[in-house]
């Protein structure tokens, strides 16, 4: 029999949260012949759904535009149901900042991909991220804000 005081660290479940695409200057934008400009933003979050029971999100959001026209905007969020017991406190921002995300992450970029070539789209391929050093950046970030004082 298991010790009650075991670590526990378990995929309950990935799915997609949310998924939303726009074409608003279709369909005069898509005889265009110019190169579009592509931005990508990412984002994590975290929260307790449930006792032992945590949910983890990642969202990424794409933006192309030619000049200042939009060609099209895609934001998928994936998300994990995460089983984490008997972890010390101090364990559990990084799992859930680190662990969990590179879990999500390349379900998201598959449905990334997917979602931009249903919308008759050359595929948009996400870089892999090394969500360490982003977390590690988040960090510092945070301590930087709260370090600074006024003159």
């Amino acid at each position: 029999m298991a010790d009650q005081q075991d670590p526990v660290f378990q995929i309950q479940r990935v799915y997609l949260k949310e998924a939303s695409l726009e074409q608003p200057n279709s369909p005069a934008i898509l005889l265009e012949q110019e190169q579009p400009s592509v931005d990508i933003q990412l984002g994590v979050e975290a929260g307790q759904a449930a006792e032992g029971m945590y949910e983890v999100c990642v969202t990424a959001t794409v933006t192309t535009k030619i000049k200042d026209r939009t060609v099209f905007l895609v934001e998928v969020k994936q998300a994990g149901i995460f089983e984490i017991r008997n972890l010390p406190a101090d364990q559990m921002n990084p799992i859930m900042g680190i662990a969990c995300p590179q879990i999500v992450y390349p379900y998201l970029r598959s449905n990334v991909s997917d979602l931009v070539t249903r919308a008759g789209f050359p595929p948009v391929h996400l870089a892999e991220i090394n969500f360490q050093a982003m977390y590690e950046q988040q960090q510092a970030q945070q301590q930087g804000s709260s370090i600074i004082t006024s003159a």
